[in-house]
């Protein structure tokens, strides 16, 4: 069911209403619905991409081929009534084929900017690593500024903005890794991994007769997803809560088998996505247990492990659940 607009923004005070946060919670639990009309057995992942959303932050889904990333991605763009652009990377992408080119009009004499894909609400990019260092970097401005600088114009792109990038864990050849500053510009990564057996089952019974993608009806507008991204903003952090959050984040830079922690934008992230989670289950302020829960996406992809951790089979997650397990929980005041 679509998501009837009401006025959501909160009110001018430091403190979301509990009316705005209760739509907030409505419209994004009938996004995942929606979803999960078509991304079955899913739905932990499928709140962590709205999560994403609703951040304004960018997502990066990682598996192996098969497991429903595009999928994913195209069914949250179609949930919405706003713009969105695929683009698939490949060795011959461009710069300029994402970001867009000026070009030179005879009949007016004058330089004109063609946008590229870029500019839409929602960009998918599928398969990421595929293109070159080059071209990745054309990301990084829109990514972290939400703008596009082209021969010493600025061009802004439409807000909410969000990237969703995909990419395998397997058939690397003829990939490039994604730098360590650009995988820092992800909200999260997250992976879908391969669905249980009563999922899978009906997938294949309901085949013939599940929605496509693009008969997903549309629950929300873009309107409507800028105006929630402010109600999140407002939800109330407390002082120890502020504490025990960057705790957490200092701990993954102290671990012996970390070279390079979690960076300051990493803590700004993870605030971020507490607020949307706390929101989302209709609370007007922020726990322990939001911190808890989205650590691990928001933090593991930003650390870099040292030789003898990654020989050792040690990943990003695990070093930030050893992180979360060094960091005393607050047990007072957590609800400011």
């Amino acid at each position: 069911m679509r998501v009837e607009h009401q006025q959501a923004t909160a009110p001018a005070a430091t403190a979301a209403s509990p009316e705005s946060v209760a739509l907030l919670a409505q419209c994004f639990h009938a996004l995942g619905d929606n979803i999960e009309r078509v991304v079955k057995g899913k739905r932990e992942t499928v709140e962590l991409a709205l999560v994403c959303l609703f951040s304004e932050g960018h997502l990066l889904i990682e598996d192996v081929p098969g497991t429903g990333k595009t999928t994913l991605a195209r069914c949250l763009a179609a949930s919405l009534e706003a713009s969105w652009h695929r683009v698939q990377f490949t060795p011959d992408l461009l710069p300029s084929d994402i970001t867009g080119v000026t070009i030179y009009r005879q009949n007016t004499g004058a330089f004109e900017f063609l946008p590229g894909p870029v500019f839409a609400n929602v960009v998918l990019g599928d398969e990421i690593n595929r293109a070159s260092p080059k071209t990745q970097s054309a990301m990084l401005e829109v990514m972290e500024e939400r703008q596009v600088t082209a021969d010493g114009s600025t061009h802004p792109v439409p807000r909410p903005f969000m990237v969703i990038a995909t990419q395998n864990s397997v058939d690397m050849g003829g990939t490039y890794p994604l730098p360590e500053a650009q995988l820092d510009r992800f909200l999260m990564q997250v992976t879908l991994g391969y669905p249980d057996h009563a999922s899978e089952v009906a997938v294949l019974s309901g085949a013939g007769s599940q929605p496509d993608i693009e008969q997903l009806p549309t629950i929300a507008t873009g309107r409507h997803i800028a105006e929630f991204i402010q109600v999140a903003k407002q939800i109330q952090v407390a002082p120890q809560l502020y504490d025990y959050l960057v705790r957490v984040v200092a701990a993954t830079r102290q671990l012996p088998e970390v070279r390079l922690g979690a960076s300051p934008r990493g803590s700004v992230a993870l605030l971020r996505a507490v607020r949307v989670r706390a929101a989302s289950q209709g609370r007007t302020y922020a726990l322990p247990e939001d911190v808890k829960a989205l650590a691990g996406p928001v933090l593991a992809h930003r650390l870099i492990l040292t030789p003898e951790a990654e020989l050792s089979g040690r990943s990003g997650a695990d070093v930030v659940a050893e992180a979360l397990a060094t960091v005393p929980v607050p047990q007072a005041g957590a609800q400011g």
